[in-house]
């Protein structure tokens, strides 16, 4: 079962992969549909269409469990202020279940979570 741990938060949500409700925002089992599924604070004001850059999280552990950077979603990093190497947006980092067990661990950034929203 795949895990991801929302940081600063410390939510850890475990769940079966290909078996979660598709919230249509971002792409299927993406950090952003776990994350609406799931109830965790992160801002996604275009949709989850790669439109903005409002969903950037930090990937601190797991890069390799996720799908690879496509040129949409890096065309649209480097307007980030906090870019970073791990940076990515939640609405297309889709978590690979690849391997018997995949863990991911992001850090959802002050900018990123809806409560800071004007």
């Amino acid at each position: 079962m795949p895990k991801i741990i929302f940081q600063p938060s410390n939510t850890t949500v475990e769940y079966e992969a290909g078996a979660l409700a598709y919230q249509n925002e971002g792409k299927a089992e993406s950090i952003l549909d776990i994350a609406l599924n799931y109830g965790i604070d992160l801002r996604h004001s275009c949709g989850g269409i790669c439109a903005c850059i409002t969903c950037h999280v930090i990937v601190k552990n797991g890069d390799d469990c996720l799908s690879p950077m496509e040129k949409d979603e890096e065309d649209r990093l480097y307007r980030t202020s906090n870019l970073s190497l791990h940076s990515r947006l939640a609405c297309r980092a889709v978590v690979l279940s690849k391997a018997a067990r995949s863990e991911v661990t992001v850090e959802v950034p002050d900018s990123s979570m809806e409560r800071n929203r004007a």
